[in-house]
């Protein structure tokens, strides 16, 4: 079964790569499903190798969407810094050669799915605030960890997309996990670190 969410990100990224639109474009033509479809497509770069600088746009922009989500906007909306960027079209090339690994995966999770959980307003306001705050790890300076939140990203993406209230309870307990195992990230650098003072400190 192919998913709205590839098919959709597919004719997004061949059409970037084709010509330069700017994320005004996209936002202007997919109106609610905006919401979603950018996320993923701000969100889909952290799963590869990403070149400096991009971080703090493609985060930034995700972070916002996020919380207009949580605030139960309809009408996405992001500054123009933001809203005139454009994806180069090598890096988008880049992109689009490694989609395939990720909706193949993603294609054999989903379907619509609890319903009454997927359209309930309610959801779309928990899918936002776990999105922001996924986000929110996700530009942490924290080395190598990137990948984590974007899947739990993507998932929440995916979910909303497809109406899948399962994946989208799955994506709840996986945003838990993240959570704590940033916490313990955190922790161990923090122990390291006092550690490290103490023996300074003594010499």
């Amino acid at each position: 079964m192919r998913l709205r969410f590839s098919q959709d990100i597919k004719s997004l990224l061949e059409r970037l790569a084709n010509q330069p639109l700017t994320l005004a474009d996209i936002l202007a033509e997919t109106s609610e499903r905006g919401f979603s479809l950018v996320i993923g497509l701000l969100t889909l770069p952290f799963l590869f190798p990403m070149p400096p600088g991009f971080t703090v746009v493609l985060g930034s922009g995700s972070l916002l969407l996020a919380l207009q989500m949580a605030f139960g906007w309809r009408s996405p909306w992001l500054p123009k810094r933001i809203r005139q960027f454009k994806f180069p079209r090598w890096f988008i090339l880049q992109l689009l050669k490694n989609l395939q690994r990720v909706t193949g995966m993603l294609e054999k999770l989903t379907r619509p799915r609890f319903r009454r959980v997927a359209e309930n307003p309610q959801a779309w306001r928990l899918n936002g605030l776990c999105i922001a705050w996924l986000t929110v790890l996700l530009m942490s300076p924290i080395p190598l960890t990137n990948p984590i939140p974007a899947v739990g990203i993507l998932l929440f993406v995916v979910a909303t997309l497809e109406a899948d209230g399962f994946l989208m309870c799955v994506s709840y307990g996986l945003t838990g996990a993240i959570t704590l195992f940033f916490v313990f990230i955190a922790g161990t650098f923090w122990q390291a670190f006092s550690l490290f003072m103490q023996q300074f400190l003594q010499q």
